[in-house]
């Protein structure tokens, strides 16, 4: 009924298991040793949305104008409501409505 896992690929999971935990845990225990204040912690603040609008902007581009409107409307209902999966949809509405009207 289900196929045999072969020996190989347990090894693979477990060993990508092993390596993820140890990230964590290298994280949590590196953290504890960064400042608290000043201006390394005001970067770490910010490093979320970041690294956020750095896997964002491609597509963005990507969809030409209509993207920076669907990331401008994200944008002002992020800041409007503090509600990110309303403003998520938001853009994936104009982007859907788009794409399904043809540009």
């Amino acid at each position: 009924m289900f196929p045999a896992i072969k020996p190989q690929v347990a090894l693979a999971i477990g060993l990508a298991a092993l390596v993820t935990y140890a990230l964590r845990l290298g994280g949590l225990l590196l953290a504890s040793r960064f400042p608290r204040a000043g201006r390394f912690r005001k970067g770490m603040d910010v490093l979320p949305g970041a690294l956020l609008f750095s896997l964002v902007l491609p597509s963005i581009v990507t969809e030409g104008a209509w993207g920076v409107v669907a990331g401008g409307l994200t944008a002002l209902t992020v800041l409007r409501t503090r509600n990110p999966l309303l403003a998520m949809l938001v853009g994936m509405l104009v982007i859907f409505t788009v794409r399904k009207l043809g540009r």
